[in-house]
């Protein structure tokens, strides 16, 4: 399972720390995601090594308008591993749910954000995943709380009936805000999604940083198509 974490100087936590902290909760990985214009500094590579845990590089596109958000998607698609997109408000909603260079759509439901039936079924057609970000419902009290679960449960709603590929996150910015998976396993049990749904929403970070992995290496061709050696016959 993985977990998707605002590092330094997104959040108050380094990538290095961040490793650290899931390979002891018992995380397969971590998604860097900060947003474009705090972007962390740090070797993937030697992290992972260090402390036995993927990093997966990632970067969460936060823009004003359609236009500008195209253009962070020109630039940056090529170099990171995920692109997630900041949700929220309709506009981009929409159009990162109609982008398959997207990976992820972001908190959807965030700030009154909407998303209806017409946005779910343009993210299974064009392979979005949908976050059910937990942090405010992690991190929020009273009247705040009991509207994040409400929402959340829409969402999931949406996502059930148009089958939409999810994702699950506690969002932490920091390491001290890191829940093991079994605890956001049980807090998506009260949103209505059965065990094994929300464990499959943490795993679904590595199984999307596995196939654009894959698409970025030279065999790759197109799916179900690769570059190798073939034996000539008669």
């Amino acid at each position: 399972m993985y977990e998707a974490v605002h590092a330094h100087p997104d959040g108050e936590t380094t990538v290095a720390r961040f490793a650290h902290t899931a390979a002891e909760y018992g995380y397969d990985g971590i998604v860097v995601r900060n947003h474009g214009d705090a972007r962390a500094d740090y070797d993937a590579e030697r992290i992972a090594e260090a402390y036995d845990i993927d990093v997966v590089p990632g970067l969460e596109i936060r823009a004003d308008d359609q236009n500008q958000a195209s253009g962070y998607i020109g630039n940056y698609r090529r170099q990171y591993t995920l692109l997630l997109m900041h949700g929220g408000s309709k506009p981009l909603n929409r159009f990162a749910v109609e982008q398959d260079r997207i990976d992820v759509l972001c908190h959807p439901m965030r700030d009154r954000g909407d998303f209806n039936h017409v946005l779910a079924k343009a993210a299974a057609e064009n392979g979005v995943r949908i976050e059910f970000n937990l942090r405010d419902v992690l991190r929020k009290t009273g009247g705040q709380r009991v509207q994040s679960f409400q929402s959340l449960r829409k969402l999931r709603e949406l996502v059930e009936k148009y089958d939409a590929p999810y994702v699950v996150s506690g969002d932490p910015r920091s390491h001290l805000e890191l829940r093991a998976s079994r605890e956001l396993v049980a807090l998506g049990e009260a949103i209505g999604f059965d065990r094994e749904q929300v464990a499959d929403g943490l795993r679904e970070w590595g199984r999307l940083a596995t196939r654009n992995r894959e698409r970025e290496s030279d065999a790759f061709i197109e799916p179900g198509v690769r570059r190798g050696r073939y034996e000539e016959t008669d």
